[in-house]
């Protein structure tokens, strides 16, 4: 069984949930009463440690108040092999661009691998760090997002796109 340690952070009235290993950080969302961790982390002990998440939370708090653009400290991606090149590819895009599902499958190689590349992006457990709301459908338009279309125009917005 893996340990995992988790915090629940209230700041600017929002609340966040943020997840980290020995290695670094491994899941972040906003909060809410719907707990998915069991989907992303099968068989773990969840231990809350404050201590352990107090780097992340100043980083990801100025993310959403326009003060940082970028997250300088260590991840741990969890998930398969495949989810791990797409995530990584998706960690490339830029602040403040936009990339499609299709761009996403041609630069890790895969370009027929589309839905597959858009389901790793939908099991992304790090939201906003792993950015996975630049991600567009090929006609630019708004796709389906973990955290719901409102957050993502607002996310897109932090960053300068109107949607």
């Amino acid at each position: 069984m893996n340990t995992l340690y988790t915090d629940i952070v209230e700041r600017n009235g929002e609340t966040y949930r943020f997840v980290a290993t020995d290695k670094g950080l491994a899941y972040f969302d906003l909060y809410s009463k719907e707990d998915e961790l069991v989907f992303y982390f099968k068989d773990a002990a969840f231990i809350q440690d404050k201590q352990r998440i107090a780097p992340y939370v100043d980083s990801v708090v100025e993310y959403f108040t326009g003060e940082t653009t970028t997250f300088d400290f260590p991840l741990d991606l969890i998930g398969t092999d495949f989810q791990k090149q797409v995530w990584t590819e998706l960690r490339k895009v830029p602040y403040g661009t936009t990339t499609t599902y299709s761009s996403l499958a041609e630069k890790i190689g895969r370009p027929t691998a589309v839905r597959a590349v858009a389901n790793a992006v939908g099991r992304n457990p790090l939201l906003v760090i792993v950015p996975c709301h630049r991600v567009l459908g090929k006609d630019g338009s708004l796709t389906g997002f973990r955290g719901g279309l409102p957050l993502k125009r607002r996310l897109l917005a932090i960053e300068g796109h109107a949607y």
